[in-house]
């Protein structure tokens, strides 16, 4: 199942496993435990070389990847991330992520992951253009509207989906809706960009009201976001619609704090968009934010925040360690949800999980899985308007969307009930209830298909 050298596949692999032994599930379906070993090798792995011209007329060569993990519930579903940290175990990580986050959305939509080490920082659109088209010579033979449907990742936008497509289109000869993430003048979706953060914040309001009994929502809350990428941006947005004060944004260089009471306002995020599309630092915009917010170089915002209600790590995996866990429990943190995949390390997963043990008020903690699934919802949303022909208003996506998110908390809380996945004071787990949900749905699927008997 994990192979050496895979640590972040081996930490996705651990997570699941550990929270679904300590319920009663394999107690009440002992025929699932047989299972683990199946559903933790992917169908087919996909390893190519993208051989490409740069503008000065040099070969480059980069490994190309599509990770086809399980596709007992639908096409394999999953994004394409570019970026020099790309390697296999990173995507099988993804991946398996992938699989249960796509069965909590309800939808039909198997699980998968790829992408490439190329980096797009720095290259011009030319050079971006055809990375992409030889990248897709060898990917087109192995997807399809019916058998795998990528989406945009870390460094793959609409500009690179575009290309992507292109490239797909004139190979095959085909206009289908094999890619998701497109251009609304060709098949995407409304509210696609906002998805994720949307999505986010939707799931953390269902926690808010979970816990309070209905007394609180996001207002008079201070949310600490990192990131400044879409998913942060849109969160952010959602999160200061909805009341909230954000208090910082971060980039892979540090962090953005506020120094008073006020937050961030629409503008500034618009800003800090702009900055993301030049591919700048964000500390260059210290001087326009004229005080108002501190730049901290080489820290996440984590524990430099002081006091915050809401925390929603939006970035990249493990950006969230033990003790900046420990440092959010002390400034009063009482909800964080993963914008990002995997957000947590284990450690800080298990002081979050121990303080709920400790304290009926303690931290509620909502895994990437189930609270940053938006974003694949609304690509299934987008695969269901391509199959009808037909464009749904912003209204109708942003609704299913908040339907989709309202029934992802629900069944997490559900099932945490219904396997014993609670903490000692009662309470469900929504990491348990998560993982035991996605992973019981893709069992029953593979069992009914007779590749499990």
């Amino acid at each position: 199942m994990v192979q050496p050298h895979e640590p972040e596949f081996e930490q996705a692999f651990t997570e699941l496993l550990s929270t679904l032994k300590e319920s009663t599930l394999f107690q009440k379906r002992p025929e699932l435990e047989r299972l683990i070993p199946v559903i933790s090798i992917p169908e087919r792995v996909i390893q190519f070389r993208v051989v490409w011209e740069n503008d000065k007329n040099e070969l480059e060569v980069n490994r190309g990847f599509r990770v086809q993990f399980n596709s007992a519930l639908g096409p394999y579903k999953g994004g394409l991330r570019f970026h020099p940290t790309v390697n296999l175990s990173v995507l099988k990580f993804l991946g398996y992520e992938q699989i249960f986050k796509n069965a909590l959305t309800g939808l039909n939509m198997g699980g998968g992951k790829g992408g490439s080490d190329f980096d797009p920082k720095g290259r011009s659109d030319n050079e971006i253009r055809r990375f992409c088209y030889s990248f897709m010579a060898e990917l087109q033979r192995h997807i399809g509207a019916d058998t795998d449907v990528p989406a945009g990742d870390i460094n793959v936008g609409g500009r690179e989906i575009g290309f992507l497509f292109g490239a797909y289109k004139k190979l095959r000869n085909q206009f289908e809706g094999v890619l998701t993430g497109k251009g609304l003048d060709w098949g995407g979706s409304l509210i696609r960009p906002e998805a994720t953060g949307y999505g986010l914040v939707y799931y953390v309001q269902e926690m808010i009201k979970y816990a309070t009994e209905g007394k609180e929502s996001f207002a008079g809350k201070r949310v600490a976001i990192s990131g400044s990428g879409n998913v942060a941006q849109y969160a952010a947005l959602k999160v200061i619609e909805l009341g909230g004060t954000v208090v910082t944004l971060s980039d892979s260089r540090g962090s953005f704090i506020a120094t008073g009471e006020e937050g961030f306002n629409a503008q500034e995020i618009s800003q800090i968009a702009d900055i993301k599309l030049r591919h700048e630092q964000l500390s260059t915009l210290e001087n326009e934010f004229k005080g108002k917010f501190k730049y901290v170089e080489g820290s996440r915002p984590w524990a430099i925040a002081g006091k915050v209600d809401v925390a929603l790590p939006s970035a990249t995996q493990n950006e969230v360690s033990g003790e900046e866990a420990e440092a959010l429990v002390k400034a009063g943190c009482k909800y964080i949800a993963e914008g990002s995949n995997m957000g947590c390390t284990l450690e800080a997963i298990s002081v979050f999980e121990n303080d709920r043990l400790k304290n009926a008020k303690g931290i509620w903690y909502g895994p990437g899985k189930a609270a940053n699934a938006g974003g694949v919802a609304v690509s299934g949303l987008e695969m269901a308007q391509n199959s009808q022909r037909s464009n749904w208003t912003t209204d109708e996506v942003d609704a299913k969307l908040k339907n989709i998110m309202v029934n992802c908390f629900n069944n997490c809380v559900e099932t945490a009930n219904a396997y014993n996945a609670e903490d000692s004071n009662g309470l469900p787990s929504l990491v348990k209830g998560a993982n035991i949900a996605g992973f019981v749905k893709v069992a029953n699927a593979m069992i009914a298909q007779g590749e499990f008997w």
